[in-house]
Formats: structure tokens, C-alpha cells, sequence
């Protein structure tokens, strides 16, 4: 059978307003689709609605990054990133039958648990939380004769039909246990709680930001509207399998990646700090259609060159800048809401 592929054009758009010029702000971005096995990157262009120079690089995860500064006052600030990719079926499902009886918690020998160290680590919670959340896993391995992936489908399907996808509900500081606790959440919260729950059971688990399509009517997926949040988990002998514990399902040709880590944070699309005590309103907007066939035409876009050292400007923060003292008080050093899925 052939393999099917599927066309994605993404706009995504973040709107910052203020009620107060900021003076300076620094800004960090992951909203440049990954380019792999998976899926291919074919265009993508970065839109800043003030003056910037954008600095792109790799972070420690392989992700692609952009850093900018402003230094001019401003009240608004649009952020515009457009994607055109190919993502490719490679056969998601294919592991699927792959029979693994292992002991819980997963055994993994010294140089594997090296390398997938910062991935088995669970967040720091009380131990009586902890307890509560394995003791929960553990349900699931029991009810599924101790097979690793009727285990893992299991609490994938469970999160999604058990938990209410609550927006609003929940903010970045919501623990996994908050969220097993209030069984309400969005897809950030459901993504936390699956990978809390994996590395417990010593399953390699990491956090997944991307975009998902929902038909071009936007009728058929939950998390449309910003972007999505998944998951992916090491299975011994397989590699990373992705998991989307907010719609019940296994990400295939309807998911985008833009980046993963070991938990939102190094993954958020858009993040930053403001040197202005300004009140902060953020608005996002992301769109998700699929184009023409794979196939037409069109060459990948190239990786943007690295830069020299040189190039990097100073990261430390400036003296602080004279104040009119009739004007109030000083400015404040505050972060640049994040987006959350």
C-alpha cells in the first residue's frame, strides 16, 4: 500500500496589547516546524510587527528556536509565523501489536538510563501525591494483564473519555495531581498528567507542542483554536511513539510538531520578558488547512543559517534606564504572557 501524506498550511498568530508603551522586551519563539522522518518543512515565514532582528538557533532538544529584542516603546506587538508542511504516514500504528510483558517500573540498562534520564524524572510533588498518581497508573497495568501498550492505549483512552477538556480551568502552575484530582483540564493538563503517570511506571515520557488539523471546517479535533499538546513515550525496542491523550487518538496525519521536551516549558511558542510594569492581554490565533496534494512542486525550506557568536547580543540585562519621577513609578521586570494549549 502506498504511503499517504498530507499537505498543512498553518498560520499562527499571537497578539500582545498593552496599557502602557513597554520599553524593552526579550522574546523567545518555537514556532518553526521540526523537519525530520515524520514530516518536512517545505516553507515557513516569521512576520514581527516591530523592529527586530530575529536570531534562529537549535536548542539543547533539537528544536529550532528564535530569539528577539525590542528596544523601541510599542503598545502592540503581532507575532505572525506561517508553515507550509508535509507530514508523511509512516505507519503509526505498526507497534501497535508489539507484545511487551516488562516488570513495573520499565528496567533500562545504565547507558539507556543515561540518555533518557531527563525524561524518566517525575515533577517535584509531595510524596503522598506521587503515591496517589503510580497507585492510579498501576490500575491500568493490572486491568491490562500487564501488557505495556494495552496499558498505555488504556490511559490514553481514559484521559480522554474520563476528563472533562475544561478551558479556562486551569493555569501553568496546575500540578498533574490538580489535574487528576479535578479530572477537568486542557490539553497541557491531560499531556502533564499522562507523562507523570508513564514516568512512574518508568516509561521515558516527554511533552509534544505542535498544531493539529481539524478539517478545514475545524469540525473534528479538540485543541484547534492554539496550539495542541501531546505526548511521547520511549517503548523498549520501538522508540518514540506519540500519544493524544486530549482527543483518545494516536497523532498521525492530522499532527504537527513544533518542538518537545520534558514538559511545557521548554517547548512553550511564545515566551519572554518585559522590562515594564505594563499590563499584559495576549490573543492567539492559529489556523490549520490542508493544501494541495504532496507532491506538486514545491522544494523544503532550508534550515536558516547558523549564527556566528559574535552575532549573539549581550543576554545580561542593561542598568536601568533614568526615570521621570513625575510619571510613576519605575519600570518592573515582568515575563511575556505564554501560550497555553
Amino acid at each position: 500500500m502506498p504511503r499517504q501524506s498530507r499537505r498543512l498550511r498553518i498560520r499562527h498568530t499571537t497578539r500582545y496589547t498593552y496599557d502602557r508603551p513597554v520599553a524593552r522586551s526579550v522574546h523567545r519563539l518555537h514556532i518553526r516546524p521540526l523537519t525530520d522522518m515524520r514530516q518536512t518543512l517545505m516553507e515557513h515565514t516569521l512576520t514581527i510587527s516591530e523592529p527586530a532582528q530575529v536570531i534562529e538557533y537549535e536548542d539543547v532538544f533539537g528544536n529550532r528556536a528564535a530569539r528577539f529584542e525590542l528596544t523601541s516603546p510599542y503598545t502592540e506587538l503581532t507575532v505572525t509565523a506561517e508553515s507550509l508542511v508535509d507530514v508523511e504516514d509512516i505507519d503509526p500504528f505498526a507497534f501497535a501489536s508489539v507484545p511487551i510483558r516488562p516488570s513495573f517500573p520499565l528496567v533500562w540498562m545504565p547507558a539507556e538510563r543515561l540518555m533518557l534520564s531527563p525524561y524518566l524524572l517525575p515533577d517535584e510533588l509531595p510524596d503522598t501525591q506521587l503515591k496517589e498518581i503510580y497507585d492510579y497508573a498501576m490500575t491500568f497495568v493490572e486491568r491490562n494483564n500487564r501488557d505495556l501498550m494495552e496499558t498505555l492505549f488504556a490511559i490514553n483512552l481514559s484521559l480522554h473519555r474520563d476528563y472533562k477538556y475544561s478551558p479556562g480551568s486551569t493555569s501553568l502552575e496546575t500540578s498533574a495531581f490538580d489535574v487528576f484530582l479535578n479530572k477537568a483540564g486542557v490539553c497541557q493538563d491531560l499531556s502533564n498528567l499522562f507523562i507523570m503517570m508513564a514516568r512512574l511506571l518508568g516509561i521515558p515520557a516527554r511533552y509534544v507542542c505542535g498544531y493539529i488539523h481539524t478539517g478545514n471546517a475545524g469540525e473534528n479535533r479538540i485543541g484547534a483554536d492554539a496550539s495542541h499538546a501531546w505526548v511521547q513515550l520511549y517503548i523498549p525496542n520501538v522508540g518514540w511513539k506519540g500519544f493524544d491523550p486530549t482527543n483518545g487518538t494516536l497523532p498521525h496525519l492530522d499532527h504537527v510538531r513544533i518542538a518537545y521536551g520534558r514538559h511545557y516549558r521548554d517547548t512553550a511558542p511564545t515566551e519572554g520578558t518585559l522590562y515594564s510594569p505594563a499590563a499584559e492581554v495576549m490573543a492567539v490565533d492559529v489556523e490549520v488547512r490542508e493544501v494541495a496534494p504532496a507532491g506538486a512542486n514545491v522544494h523544503p525550506a532550508p534550515a536558516p543559517p547558523m549564527p556566528l557568536p559574535a552575532a549573539i547580543p549581550e543576554v545580561a540585562s542593561p542598568a536601568p534606564a533614568p526615570v521621570d519621577v513625575a510619571s510613576g513609578p519605575p519600570p518592573v521586570i515582568a515575563p511575556v504572557l505564554a501560550e497555553v494549549s
